[in-house]
């Protein structure tokens, strides 16, 4: 592949994301804002760009994955008047699907593609290339992405049009998030009952009502062992919300989640 690949937002997920990109053999250029974050690409190789607006205007494609719409909003804002017509941007951060819409009416007034990509598998399946890659977008941004995705990602799926990937996302976070509230409501059952947790644990990844939540939350000595995680998933059921405000379903996925976002945030 020919085209210059840039990234921003090295963070635990995004970082081994690049690094597969650039194991790939790709023309991989990143920026951060902290210089000791690049270290470790220029060792790998990496070209690293002084701004912004430098990485945008020599790359074909740039890959954001930072924390939040506010961030990629200040990212945006510099790339998209760098970058040349016919180049594309992918947004690997979980945002509002409106913030995508919006991004894509700026790209579009500049002939810039883009596409929204969140990914599920947390840094174990960056590093390992597993990751799932939930698109929206046009059929042919997706293609023109897609040989870049393939090097971290194993299930890459196009959902529809823009907005379409962070609205996957969200449904599957809050899954996540209401799987592991249940797995903490059931797991004080089986307490209540005087079930020996552990076993009722070992009984329950082995039958039925087993889920990726329950295996997660069955592993954790305490809610509290889950505080890194548990405000990014308390961020998109509170995103969800807003994308879907009063819905019965997402009210559902919320009321389930909750016990157990709060005993794990402390709030």
């Amino acid at each position: 592949m020919s085209e210059k690949i840039g990234f921003i937002g090295l963070g635990s997920q995004g970082g081994p994301m690049a690094h597969r990109i650039k194991a790939a053999g790709m023309d991989l250029t990143v920026w951060a804002r902290r210089p000791e974050a690049l270290e470790a690409y220029v060792a790998q190789g990496c070209t690293t760009a002084p701004s912004v607006t430098e990485l945008g205007s020599s790359c074909d494609h740039v890959g954001i994955c930072v924390l939040n719409d506010a961030d990629v909003f200040q990212v945006c804002d510099q790339l998209i008047p760098a970058m040349k017509r016919d180049s594309r941007i992918a947004i690997h951060s979980t945002v509002l699907p409106e913030s995508c819409i919006e991004l894509e009416r700026q790209c579009v007034a500049r002939g810039i593609g883009l596409i929204d990509a969140p990914v599920s598998g947390g840094s174990p399946g960056a590093e390992a290339g597993t990751l799932t890659v939930m698109c929206g977008g046009s059929k042919a941004v997706f293609e023109a992405s897609k040989p870049v995705f393939e090097t971290f990602g194993k299930l890459i799926v196009l959902l529809g049009s823009i907005g379409a990937g962070q609205n996957a996302k969200l449904i599957n976070n809050a899954m996540l998030s209401a799987n592991m509230g249940i797995a903490h409501a059931a797991l004080a059952v089986g307490e209540a009952l005087a079930i020996d947790r552990a076993a009722l644990a070992e009984l329950i990844n082995q039958s039925s009502g087993r889920s990726y939540g329950f295996e997660v939350y069955a592993r954790l000595p305490s809610p509290a062992a889950f505080s890194i995680g548990a405000p990014l998933l308390a961020k998109d059921i509170k995103l969800l919300k807003a994308v879907l405000p009063g819905h019965d379903g997402a009210e559902a996925l919320r009321a389930a989640a909750e016990p157990f976002l709060t005993a794990a945030t402390g709030g």
